[in-house]
């Protein structure tokens, strides 16, 4: 692409310094400025930070801005509210309030005039379009999704936000003789808590009701209450040493039947040395998306299931055909 595109962050935590990563590796972009919520003198970054109170005069400036903040409070405000003002990507990632969170971004999007494409990252995003891929292929089956073993930034963003709690980091671990089953071609039916366990490690505030924060995680809605979850209380000492990676990864699965009785499966996986970097990847890819869909004059809020895969790539469609075809 001759022009390059203009990108800003909103948020500074592991996901956005991703995505500044990302952006260097991607000679078409460039970065214009990051927002944070906190003062300016106290983010940490060779990169022009802006107090995100200034965001609106950066109108004109930025051609699509990645959202890179959690989707437990973050997201629901900040999406709906940039997608008025720039053509916006995001990760938000709390499946079961998605439908309702597109109607929102769409809404704002479509008032601004502004392409917003939400829920993008691995899962959802790329989880998302194999999932639809092997429904379409193999409509005479069953569809299995297991995360894990890794940190998921979501569910360790929610137990950080609790009341009396310092520092915290979430691990999804699939159950492997779930995993086994699917594979072997039995189709099992599997309850959410029979695929999947939660683990916790966290850093408690000094004099916090342990007991309460345990079952606040515990009875979480969306997020820990329909599984079998372990809180795990330790040291900042043990913290730093033991929980300072994101690594995380998983399976999508569709085991379904052809012709007489033929048995499929289609498996895709991923397995991350950094779960941040990896989602930063992935939006910045979709960020170029964005660019040449607004180009087209499309509005309102999209998906992963709305955007051609030739969109992501800086290469022209000849070169898509000639080289990857």
């Amino acid at each position: 692409m001759e022009m390059s595109i203009r990108v800003g962050i909103v948020g500074y935590g592991n996901l956005g310094r991703g995505v500044e990563m990302a952006i260097k590796q991607n000679p078409d972009m460039e970065l214009t400025a990051v927002f944070s919520r906190r003062p300016v003198d106290q983010v940490a970054s060779s990169q022009n930070i802006v107090h995100i109170s200034e965001v609106e005069k950066y109108a004109d400036l930025v051609d699509v801005m990645i959202l890179c903040g959690g989707s437990a409070t973050d997201l629901p405000e900040q999406g709906p509210m940039l997608a008025a003002l720039f053509h916006t990507v995001d990760s938000f990632d709390t499946h079961a309030k998605i439908p309702e969170y597109f109607d929102q971004v769409d809404a704002a999007a479509r008032k601004g005039g502004k392409v917003s494409v939400i829920s993008t990252g691995w899962d959802p995003g790329l989880f998302s379009l194999n999932r639809l891929l092997a429904e379409a292929i193999l409509p005479e089956g069953k569809e299995y999704t297991f995360w894990g073993k890794g940190v998921s930034q979501g569910h360790s963003d929610a137990i950080r936000r609790i009341d009396g709690v310092r520092s915290g980091v979430q691990y999804t671990i699939p159950v492997e003789a779930a995993v086994n089953k699917v594979r072997s071609g039995d189709n099992p039916e599997l309850a959410t808590r029979e695929k999947h366990n939660r683990v916790c490690y966290l850093v408690a505030e000094p004099g916090a009701d342990l007991a309460r924060i345990e079952e606040e995680i515990k009875t979480m809605p969306n997020y820990f209450a329909d599984y079998n979850t372990e809180v795990h209380f330790i040291s900042e000492e043990e913290m730093s040493r033991d929980h300072s990676t994101m690594p995380h990864g998983g399976t999508v699965l569709r085991s379904g039947k052809t012709g007489t009785n033929s048995t499929q499966i289609i498996e895709f996986g991923l397995k991350l040395d950094s779960n941040p970097e990896f989602t930063a990847s992935v939006l910045v890819a979709y960020a170029r998306a964005v660019y040449k869909y607004s180009n087209e004059g499309h509005v309102g809020a999209k998906t992963v299931f709305d955007i051609p895969f030739g969109y992501l790539s800086p290469k022209s469609p000849e070169q898509l055909r000639q080289e990857l075809l």
